[in-house]
């Protein structure tokens, strides 16, 4: 079988998985994607948006996910109040997080609220206190760990949007949609793979 390489956007309140073993009902993968035997390179939760890869390729799967080949992960992330330069420090240098100290990350307040798609349902607005957003690269995934470090710091996570994976971006997806990857992105893919990017 061919590898597949797909990028979707995962909507708000989906599981990042194809089935669900509860027994309430929830959204998945597969209620998106009906392309068979691909699976997700990460996970997002289901409180999270943005981008995922999805792909039938092993290999590629191990070098993306393991901590080890750093690969970044980006997101945009809406705190609740106005994040000071002694806040967005610690995030930079690494915070500790259930016993765990966070490797340096990447973070930047941004200027002007990013272009996104309505969130259903909206996120709560409180009219006296104020949100910022901060664009946030890792280069590994512990499980909630951009929640908890903007929370170490006092500056709990209201919206969180993954918008990259390496070199692979969330623009041109609408929530829900997916598409196969470029003939650009799959050679810098073939790049990842082999360990050369």
């Amino acid at each position: 079988m061919p590898y597949r390489y797909l990028l979707f956007y995962k909507p708000y309140n989906v599981l990042s998985q194809f089935t669900d073993e509860s027994d309430q009902p929830r959204s998945t993968l597969k209620d998106f994607i009906p392309v068979p035997e691909v699976y997700p390179v990460g996970r997002l939760d289901r409180d999270s948006e943005g981008l995922m890869l999805l792909t039938n390729d092993g290999g590629l799967q191990h070098r993306l996910s393991d901590p080890k080949f750093q690969h970044p992960r980006t997101y945009w992330v809406q705190v609740e109040r106005i994040p000071d330069e002694i806040a967005l420090q610690h995030l930079r240098q690494g915070c500790f997080i259930q016993n765990y100290r966070t490797r340096p990350a990447q973070v930047n307040l941004l200027a002007m609220d990013p272009q996104l798609p309505s969130r259903i349902p909206p996120i709560r607005f409180r009219k006296n206190i104020p949100t910022a957003w901060l664009e946030m690269t890792l280069v590994e995934g512990r499980n909630r760990q951009v929640r908890r470090m903007t929370a170490a710091v006092g500056f709990p996570t209201l919206r969180l949007v993954r918008v990259a994976i390496a070199h692979l971006c969330l623009e041109g997806l609408q929530p829900g949609q997916w598409r196969d990857l470029t003939a650009a992105e799959l050679r810098k893919m073939g790049e990842v793979r082999n360990g050369s990017l």
